[in-house]
């Protein structure tokens, strides 16, 4: 009877140290945010920055040369749509395609005291990029750098108090780079904020009051936008 007993716990006790031996269970592993795949969306902001001007006015009697740096600012927004490649766990990278309706403009007024007045406006009425992305993803959120091809139409208008009155437009290829942070709200929508510096070159004409008048305006802004993706 001792004998069974002492057979008993030395089968218990090694059982035991079985059991104690198995590997833990398994534990759900968490899958990052997966970045992956085509996203169109719409995007809204402000922009502006210094607009660059420089005349050269050949009038019947004289050359008439000057400069003019004026602030430009406004409103814009559209629709943007693109692709994104996760390169590893962390590591994104993707192109992007965007095109905005433009508010952005200045505006300068001049007079003198014989009662002369002038005012002119240099507006950016549309403008988009296309553009590269490479960022670092933690999880849901996504840092990245970003730069690429601008291109937007630049109009100009002048007027003044003697009845003479002007319209230039062009559109232009430039420029563009920034950075942005976008944030996975559900599986299929981001909320992403994004700085661009856009940089469309100069709106630039000639002759149009006397031959050898030269007109060339730089028109290189700064832009801050949020905007919301739906991703496929």
């Amino acid at each position: 009877m001792i004998f069974s007993t002492l057979i008993l716990g030395v089968a218990s006790a090694q059982a035991a140290d079985a059991i104690g031996e198995l590997p833990p269970a398994p534990v759900s592993e968490r899958f990052a945010y997966d970045w992956n795949g085509f996203y169109i969306g719409a995007h809204g902001g402000i922009g502006g920055g210094k607009f660059d001007n420089s005349y050269n006015i050949e009038t019947e009697v004289d050359l008439i040369s000057y400069h003019v740096s004026d602030q430009a600012f406004g409103g814009f927004g559209g629709v943007q749509l693109g692709y994104i490649n996760q390169l590893a766990p962390n590591w994104v990278a993707g192109v992007e395609a965007d095109l905005s309706l433009s508010g952005i403009k200045a505006e300068h007024s001049e007079s003198s005291t014989e009662g002369f007045s002038s005012r002119y406006t240099i507006q950016v009425d549309w403008f988009g990029t296309l553009r590269g992305r490479l960022g670092y993803a933690s999880d849901n959120v996504l840092f990245y750098g970003t730069g690429g091809a601008a291109y937007g139409k630049i109009a100009y208008s002048d007027s003044s108090s003697d009845g003479f009155n002007e319209t230039l437009s062009d559109t232009n290829l430039g420029w563009t780079a920034g950075a942005g942070v976008e944030y996975g709200i559900t599986d299929n929508i981001t909320l992403k904020t994004e700085y661009l510096y856009v940089d469309l070159g100069s709106l630039k004409a000639t002759d149009f009051i006397y031959t050898g008048d030269r007109i060339e305006m730089d028109t290189a802004f700064h832009t801050l936008k949020s905007g919301l993706n739906y991703k496929f």
